[in-house]
Formats: structure tokens, C-alpha cells, sequence
């Protein structure tokens, strides 16, 4: 149970920082984005594999490859942008944070209209003329 792991993780990281808080806030803080950089990578084996049931599944759908590629990319860029947004909030930059948020939305829907053109196209080439 990766959770657990997780969970106690961080809770453990959360008491400490709230103790050290009082006397150095920037170790805090510190604390705080080095514990989440390593939650997070302590995911990216559970990440790889899921990116590589997603592209099987893919490949024995008949499924272009490129367009799940492009939403992984999304998904990705979702998680990172959202990663980066709640660290920058943590140090009391909301708006820095807010503008993180606001380009991961716009490169989100930069990936997605080649998507959309194509299910635009479908859905034109379904309706009877």
C-alpha cells in the first residue's frame, strides 16, 4: 500500500515543518517542496506503467498512436501545472501561482485543436448532406 507510505510521508514532513516554521520558515518551506518533489517522484514508475497500459490498450483498439500521445502530453502538462501552482501558493505567491494555471490551460488547449479538428471533420463527414 503505496498510500500508506505516502500519507505517512507526508504527514511526517507536515509536523516537522509546522515545529521548524517558528524558528526558520524558509527551512520549512523547504521542506515542504522537497518532500513533494519526492512523493512525486516516487510515482513516476506507477506513471510509466500506466502510460504503457494506456498506449497497449491503445494499439490493440486500432487507435492513433499520435492522438493518444497528445492527450497524455495534456494530462501531463495538467499535473505539472497544477504541481507548480499549489508549491508557488505554498511560498504565498498566488499570483505567480494563477499565472502558472493560466498557461497550462492555454498550452492544454494549443495540444487539444488538433483533436478537435479531426473530431470537427468526423462528425461534418457523419451528417447526411
Amino acid at each position: 500500500m503505496e498510500i500508506i507510505k505516502i500519507a505517512g510521508i507526508a504527514l511526517i514532513a507536515t509536523f516537522l515543518a509546522l515545529i521548524v516554521k517558528e524558528q526558520k520558515p524558509n527551512f520549512a518551506f523547504l521542506l515542504i517542496v522537497f518532500v513533494g518533489c519526492t512523493i512525486f517522484l516516487f510515482l513516476v514508475d506507477k506513471i510509466n506503467e500506466i502510460i504503457h497500459m494506456i498506449e497497449k490498450i491503445a494499439v490493440n483498439a486500432n487507435v492513433n498512436l499520435i492522438y493518444v500521445e497528445t492527450i497524455l502530453k495534456i494530462i501531463g502538462i495538467a499535473y505539472i501545472a497544477e504541481f507548480a501552482a499549489q508549491i508557488t501558493k505554498d511560498a504565498g505567491q498566488g499570483a505567480i501561482a494563477s499565472k502558472i494555471e493560466l498557461a497550462g490551460k492555454i498550452l492544454i488547449l494549443a495540444m487539444a485543436i488538433p483533436i478537435l479538428t479531426v473530431l470537427i471533420e468526423t462528425i461534418i463527414q457523419m451528417v447526411p448532406n
